[in-house]
């Protein structure tokens, strides 16, 4: 066929986010593919007109926001490790935070940007860090003589397709902004990141907007962006606010509002962190949230100086494993389009598995790896015979016997050396040689000085005992062989309460939990077996933990199971805060202005007058609050959205939601919509959509965990995903589609 000598191309960007940063790289690095005498034209679309970065990454957000992850472990373009990306950069032209930030301390001299390749940035560093890439990969696209890239800084609102053209469903499609404006584009990608719900479309938020609304009380249901949303006229001196929520983005509202008003954190003699309050800060911070805990710090991570040696591989928990769960014990799920898929329940399958492999992971580091290899040879028979159909009790713990039997033997062998004084000298072939386990042992508990003097005192046991018992753990950690043990229950629930206590009581429980949880993140991801435990399974492992449950892999009921109650649990356990900023969290309950009284389970309504009252079962508080703020991340529902774009899509066919569906018709709609394997949409009546790609949040429920920063040298999904968006697009471009090749691929969109 014979092209147009000058065709022009024009692809939309709807969302000028990170994503979009990541696509403009790929777009940058391939732009050889655009072939002569074809034009390409790009409009990107940011209502905040922050482009690379967005609202939850803006350079202008307060300075009081730290991102959870280390600035070595946040790049910017593809690497080698990136599959089928495409052409790379010079390794000089793709920094990473790190790189980036040391570059401009030189430049600048500025002190936020004076960070370690561990250090906790603060977001509107990695904000300012987007921006300048993104502009850059937009300078290069430009330099171009094909290219030309437009900035609008303009909320789409709707996608339409141009009707009364001949080729309605396969032509051009129409970009409505709020504004009223509108544009056509050939190809759209749609990355619009996390979005606020309308209260007004939600049954968690109506009835309280509608009790402020009525009652001339300030209900706040989203607080990004944070300046905006917290303004100190509604959340200044002798406000009291309540905070619904315990994560990551109550903690940033948290800061916000006390150290971003001016407030500083100073160290005192005795070395805790001490608030000194500026004035301006609400009088009382009411926060409260169904786990009544904030997210456990995260560890210092010292497997970033070697992670494809350090960072764990599952024992247990593999996609070996999986596919044999699937195999034995999967049923039969629905088609989604492609074949039919066997799913599994969370709780009966896996969670024994991933339990299996945390407390392997436990006693690693509180045993050392000759003691683990042991542990987990005693615990395999029964963990294939798990795999083999044969069942070995209920519940998470189920696999855990063989395994915690030998715990107890080793247990025992410390005993008998570090309290009894005496020596072991014979013990199974197979089991770890005492002086080791020994030696190991009081590295972890008791740190590298005592571990050294065990050389020393290896001919005196009674001088061992001695010294022993005169050592304390830097770490918090239990100082007796018999303490220390993995427990799944306790992992969970920390605090350990099953009966009432008062407000005072709580808060001194919790600020120990905290002390005891900042001295393991100190020690960090490998050292200590509480930390290794969680971030070797739901942080390394998390790849095969999203190829279990991704793509219908669970059953309708237990995939909402996972997504209701285990994605809480892993992001208090393995996504939380840095240990900086968890300090400032536990300094400002320590100073008062923090209340935390109301505890777990805790329930909001309006007063009636203005403001609203929060009731903790536990504890028995009652806080009336003058202003409430939802300060939870709002998970996609294009029916609760606050912008009416997906809801657009939905009714004109353009798109619809998937479904979980198992065999017997039982479904789950977590609320993202249903895409093909190139991340297109699926329609109404079924068909693909090639002309739109979705990638982020909007393919919730297909996905899991969706988190939008790049991870460099790890073949990071996002940039998977994006590289499959860029062949997509090229390949289109190069070889433009007749409406009866739109096939249809519905097989799944790959791993989280």
């Amino acid at each position: 066929m014979n092209r147009p000598s000058h065709r022009t191309h024009r692809l939309a960007i709807i969302g000028g986010g990170p994503r979009a940063t990541y696509a403009l790289e790929r777009l940058s690095a391939t732009i050889g593919r655009l072939e002569p005498g074809t034009k390409l034209h790009i409009q990107v679309y940011e209502r905040t007109g922050e482009f690379g970065a967005g609202t939850a990454h803006s350079p202008s957000q307060p300075r009081s926001s730290y991102l959870n992850r280390i600035s070595c472990e946040v790049g910017f373009a593809a690497d080698e490790s990136s599959i089928g990306a495409g052409p790379l950069r010079n390794p000089a032209d793709r920094p990473t935070l790190y790189d980036w930030c040391r570059s401009q301390f030189a430049l600048t001299g500025e002190t936020d940007f004076d960070v370690k390749p561990n250090s906790w940035p603060k977001r509107y560093v990695h904000g300012l860090a987007l921006t300048d890439m993104c502009a850059t990969y937009i300078a290069e696209l430009r330099a171009h003589p094909d290219v030309e890239v437009s900035l609008e800084a303009r909320d789409v609102v709707g996608i339409r397709e141009i009707s009364g053209s001949d080729d309605e469903r396969h032509g051009p499609l129409e970009v409505i902004t709020a504004d009223g404006q509108s544009s056509q584009a050939d190809h759209i990608l749609m990355i619009t990141g996390h979005t606020a719900h309308d209260p007004r479309r939600s049954p968690v938020h109506g009835p309280l907007f509608d009790s402020a609304a009525h009652n001339g009380g300030t209900y706040i249901p989203y607080v990004y962006p944070l300046d905006k949303s917290l303004p100190q006229a509604t959340t200044g001196p002798e406000m009291t606010v309540g905070c619904a929520g315990t994560g990551l983005t109550a903690i940033d509202a948290i800061l916000h509002l006390t150290e971003g008003r001016g407030g500083t954190f100073v160290t005192s003699p005795i070395g805790d962190l001490v608030y000194e309050p500026s004035g301006d800060e609400p009088s009382s911070i009411v926060a409260f949230s169904n786990s009544g805990l904030f997210t456990f710090a995260r560890p210092t991570n010292n497997k970033a100086v070697d992670p494809a040696r350090l960072e764990h591989r599952g024992v247990f928990l593999s996609h070996g494993t999986v596919d044999a769960l699937r195999t034995i014990h999967g049923t039969r799920g629905g088609s989604l389009g492609g074949p039919v898929r066997r799913q599994l329940d969370f709780e009966r399958h896996l969670l024994p598995v991933i339990v299996l492999e945390m407390a392997y992971l436990h006693y690693r580091a509180l045993f050392g790896a000759e003691a683990a290899e042991w542990l987990a040879g005693l615990a395999m028979p029964d963990f294939r015979r798990f795999l083999a159909g044969h069942h070995h009790g209920e519940g998470p713990e189920a696999l855990l016997a063989p395994l915690l039997a030998g715990a107890d033997l080793l247990v025992t062998t410390l005993e008998t050396m570090l309290v009894q004084g005496r020596a072991v000298d014979h013990v199974e072939a197979s089991m770890p040689s005492p002086k080791g386990l020994v030696r190991h042992w009081i590295g972890v508990v008791f740190g590298p000085e005592a571990q050294e003097q065990v050389r020393l005192l290896a001919e005196s046991p009674a001088a061992l005992v001695k010294a022993c018992a005169s050592w304390t753990s830097p770490w918090a950690l239990d100082e007796t062989p018999a303490g220390n043990r993995f427990s799944w229950k306790r992992t969970l629930t920390p605090l350990g309460i099953s009966t009432a206590m008062s407000p005072g009581d709580y808060r001194e429980a919790v600020l120990d939990m905290m002390r005891r949880d900042h001295l393991w993140a100190l020690q960090g991801n490998i050292d200590n077996p509480h930390k290794a435990a969680a971030d070797g399974v739901w942080r390394d492992l998390r790849e095969v933990i999203c190829y279990a449950v991704d793509d219908a892999g669970l059953t309708p009921h237990a995939q909402r199971t996972f997504a209701e109650r285990y994605v809480r649990h892993h992001n208090r356990l393995a996504n939380g805060a840095g240990l900086e900023v968890m300090e400032r969290i536990r300094a400002l309950i320590r100073h008062g202005l923090l209340d935390i009284s109301v505890g777990p389970g805790a329930t909001v309504r309006g007063d009636g007058s203005g403001g609203f009252t929060i009731e903790g079962p536990l504890t028995g508080t009652s806080r009336r609050v003058d202003v409430l703020a939802d300060a939870r991340l709002h998970t996609f529902d294009p029916y609760q959205d606050a912008s009416p774009l997906y809801r657009d899509l939905l009714s004109a066919g353009i798109c619809r939601q998937w479904r979980n569906e198992d065999a017997d018709g039982n479904y789950y709609v977590p609320g993202g919509l249903e895409l093909t394997a190139e991340f297109q949409p699926v329609r109404a009546d079924g068909g693909s959509e090639p002309r739109i790609t979705v990638l982020g949040p909007a393919a919730r429920g297909h996905r899991t965990f969706l988190m939008d920063a790049l991870k460099p040298g790890r073949d990071h999904y996002v940039m998977r995903d994006i590289g499959t968006w860029a062949r997509t697009l090229w390949h289109h471009l190069a070889h433009p589609r007749k409406p009866d090749q739109q096939g249809l691929d519905r097989i799944g969109i790959g791993v989280g």
